[in-house]
């Protein structure tokens, strides 16, 4: 299976949105199977990094074999749903960014992607207005909702496909939101939900 993600995808408010130009080029990285953790596990804090920062990111499931998927049938190849974190080691990454490597070490080590049961996509009535959020040791730090996504599923979708043939059990990370990524420390708990239904639920130990 393969897990990608977009970068920088959220506007802070609906008038961000209106004059937001999209190139098209969407910012895509890649994470490698074992990043993940799933079924609510603690997650180890990587030993190699002193500045691990979250981002809570709606997961879409892939649910069907595609290539050069059409962005109107996009929504067709969506299976489900999930809540998951985007873990970056930022001092690993600024290193790398320096000499222009790839974020691999930064954004890929085993943990890195911490993601919820996954919710049928029959279970959303709207993909484009779904409130997710997280909290940590249980302040509220991050909030979102898909009407402010800049690239919406579809286009993700749609951009992705000519590149990589999505194959079912595909996972892609759609992007934070605008507003509250800071660091996370050993023992936080963290606690991120869709629509107020807790899903995902995990200490960094």
């Amino acid at each position: 299976m393969k897990v990608l993600a977009i970068g920088k995808n959220y506007v802070l408010n609906a008038e961000d949105l209106k004059t937001t130009t999209k190139s098209g080029k969407q910012l895509i990285f890649s994470k490698p199977e074992s990043s993940l953790t799933k079924d609510n596990k603690d997650v180890a804090y990587p030993a190699f990094t002193e500045n691990l920062v979250y981002e809570v990111e709606l997961v879409v499931e892939i649910g069907k074999t595609g290539k050069n998927i059409a962005e109107a049938d996009a929504a067709s190849y969506i299976s489900g749903i999930a809540v998951g974190i985007d873990y970056t080691a930022k001092d690993v990454l600024n290193d790398v960014r320096e000499s222009k490597g790839p974020w691999d070490l930064a954004k890929g080590f085993d943990g890195a992607a911490p993601i919820s049961p996954v919710k049928a996509v029959s279970n959303f009535a709207d993909l484009k207005n779904i409130n997710f959020d997280l909290k940590i040791n249980g302040d509220t730090v991050q909030e979102g909702n898909t009407g402010l996504i800049i690239y919406n599923f579809e286009e993700i979708i749609a951009f992705v496909s000519q590149y990589f043939t999505l194959e079912p059990g595909d996972l892609i990370f759609t992007g934070t939101p605008a507003y509250g990524t800071g660091q996370i420390h050993k023992g936080d708990h963290l606690q991120a939900s869709i629509e107020g239904e807790l899903l995902l639920d995990f200490k960094m130990i």
